[in-house]
């Protein structure tokens, strides 16, 4: 009777404790989901920064270029204009 006695009590702790378990475990993995979450939207906004801080360089270095090249088509055109003058 005693042996029946404590395998109920130990089979009480054992049961009570997987519930506890079963309650950290889905405490935990709402701190992991949450973690992720707050992980992928930190990277999102990086990433949006650095492709935004990108695309400005690209145009400005863009707009150099296209300066550059007309100028120098208006020197073309201006030598292209001399040489028919003669």
């Amino acid at each position: 009777m005693k042996k029946i006695i404590l395998t109920l009590a130990f089979a009480a702790i054992f049961i009570s404790c997987k519930e506890e378990t079963k309650d950290k475990l889905e405490d935990a993995t709402e701190a992991v989901k949450s973690d992720v979450v707050e992980a992928v939207d930190s990277a999102k906004v990086k990433t949006e920064t650095m492709v935004d801080s990108a695309t400005i360089k690209v145009k400005d270095k863009l707009e150099d270029v296209v300066e550059k090249g007309a100028e120098k088509v208006g020197d073309a055109a201006d030598k292209v204009k001399e040489a028919v003058k003669k």
